[in-house]
């Protein structure tokens, strides 16, 4: 058995994604800490709606994903649903 097989491939997005040269650690913050730098990052990233988008479909539940936080992201899937 191939490992390749058992490990989904990472969507092409995210190699071009200024987040997969960044630590994760701006994006996956600790509770109550602030997520501006990860905001920022994201505002600079052309992948930023592809990375929402893949949120979005996933029901990413923690994280910055697409320069929105967990809240954020919540908010919109209530006014978009």
């Amino acid at each position: 058995m191939h490992l390749d097989s058992l490990t989904p491939a990472a969507p092409a997005w995210q190699d071009q994604a200024l987040c997969a040269q960044t630590g994760a650690d701006f994006f996956f913050p600790e509770p109550g800490s602030s997520v501006r730098e990860a905001k920022r990052i994201c505002g600079m990233c052309d992948m930023r709606r592809a990375c929402l988008d893949y949120a979005l479909e996933n029901d990413e539940r923690f994280g910055v994903w697409g320069g929105l936080s967990e809240k954020e992201r919540q908010h919109l899937r209530r006014i978009t649903s």
